[in-house]
């Protein structure tokens, strides 16, 4: 049995399911080394790294991963040919990015099948901007760059027209595993500056502003959450919802200490109407349909309404979401869900039928070394565009960091 267990897994064929009409999965190796590849961040938000025909995934190339990026280490911007064998081109280079978020890689919801979103910055000003690549042109359409107060992309609207950006030289000050080292900080020993917070950048005409100061969420964020004074305040993780009117963000400060500030917040989509969540539902949710997010409550993988702020729902059960405060997403078509999350060195891959409630769990892939820390390796599953594959990160057994991809068959 045991050596039949092992013939199967190299075939690809995974099987721990639940129930006879479960859906069942296959695993293919998408890159090889010696060069490490990785996508670097979530498919939550419908970050999805094919293109809108699914011939091409963009991702990253590098030559090491034992260290934090340098402002000299750039990064391979890669296109993988999944028509052609799976051929790599690099396409352009990226001083702006890190393992666990990369660059912030997400293609154009207007173009997609085209052109695509990444962060740089300048190597001589060390100012981070956002980058519009066309892969027909094979060049950078469009720079976003914003004078004083420079920022990356930190979110693409989901039906496009507009992203978010953030201060990635703050967020590399203060909490550096999310931020791009020896960038620009114009906000150093401003705890709540007024110049900085979340940014709004439009696609089409490149104009930008400050769609919400520091000041302005402690302000707004005070009578409930007095903790926030006295720290030097940054932002993570802002998620527009499928409809584009309203953004999730947390608010954090003192983020490795025990008195920190952790507090997730919604918006409107113009700044208006900045409200903390009551309840913290986890610090990798999704948005579902409307105003509704997935997440994490206790041992419950719940689904959350930011209007009333209360618990409308639950997927699965704990027996089947062992760690509901994974890194989640929901699939582009809304019927698929999946949780990663780690243990022992290694992440599992939990992917649940929404239609019936049928659930099937990957083997393991591995993590090595790079279990936590600024260089971890986050389960970070991603979502094609069918609802029908998952691209997945881990150690090959030549040690390298590596792309694989996981095939549905429901």
């Amino acid at each position: 049995m045991k050596y039949l267990i092992l013939f199967l897994l190299q075939l690809g064929v995974l099987f721990s399911a639940h129930a006879a009409n479960a859906p069942h999965l296959t695993v293919t190796p998408l890159t090889t080394g010696p060069k490490h590849h990785f996508f670097g961040y979530i498919g939550h938000v419908r970050t999805i790294p094919w293109n809108q025909s699914g011939r091409y995934i963009v991702a990253l190339q590098t030559d090491f991963q034992d260290h934090m990026p340098r402002p000299e280490d750039a990064a391979d911007i890669i296109l993988i040919d999944t028509q052609n064998n799976n051929t790599i081109t690099v396409l352009d280079h990226s001083r702006a990015w890190n393992p666990q978020q990369g660059t912030m890689l997400y293609w154009n919801p207007q173009q997609a099948e085209t052109q695509f979103f990444f962060n740089d910055r300048d190597p001589a000003t060390n100012e981070v901007f956002c980058v519009l690549y066309d892969i027909q042109s094979r060049k950078r359409v469009a720079e976003y760059r914003c004078k004083g107060t420079p920022f990356g992309n930190s979110g693409v609207a989901q039906n496009g027209g507009s992203f978010l950006g953030l201060n990635y030289a703050r967020m590399a000050r203060l909490r550096p595993v999310t931020g791009y080292p020896a960038t620009h900080d114009w906000t150093i020993g401003v705890a709540q500056p007024e110049d900085d917070g979340i940014f709004k950048a439009n696609i089409a005409t490149q104009e930008a502003r400050l769609l919400v100061s520091f000041k302005q969420l402690a302000d707004a964020l005070r009578p409930t959450h007095p903790e926030v004074d006295g720290k030097e305040l940054f932002i993570n993780h802002t998620l527009w919802n499928r409809d584009d009117d309203r953004i999730f963000f947390f608010v954090r400060g003192d983020f490795d200490k025990p008195d920190r500030c952790n507090i997730p917040c919604i918006m409107n989509a113009d700044g208006t109407g900045i409200r903390p969540l009551e309840m913290f539902i986890g610090g990798h949710p999704d948005w579902e349909t409307g105003h509704r997010m997935i997440g994490q409550k206790d041992d419950r993988q719940i689904i959350y309404d930011t209007d009333t702020m209360m618990i409308v729902g639950d997927l699965g059960t704990p027996q089947i979401f062992p760690k509901p405060g994974g890194d989640v997403a929901l699939s582009p078509d809304g019927q698929w869900f999946v949780n990663g999350h780690g243990d022992k060195a290694k992440n599992h891959y939990t992917i649940l039928r929404r239609t019936d409630g049928a659930w099937v769990r990957s083997p393991a892939f591995d993590q090595g070394t790079y279990t936590s820390g600024d260089l971890r390796l986050d389960p970070g599953p991603l979502w094609n565009r069918t609802s029908t594959q998952l691209l997945v990160p881990a150690l090959a057994k030549d040690g390298t960091r590596q792309l694989f991809i996981l095939t549905i068959h429901p």
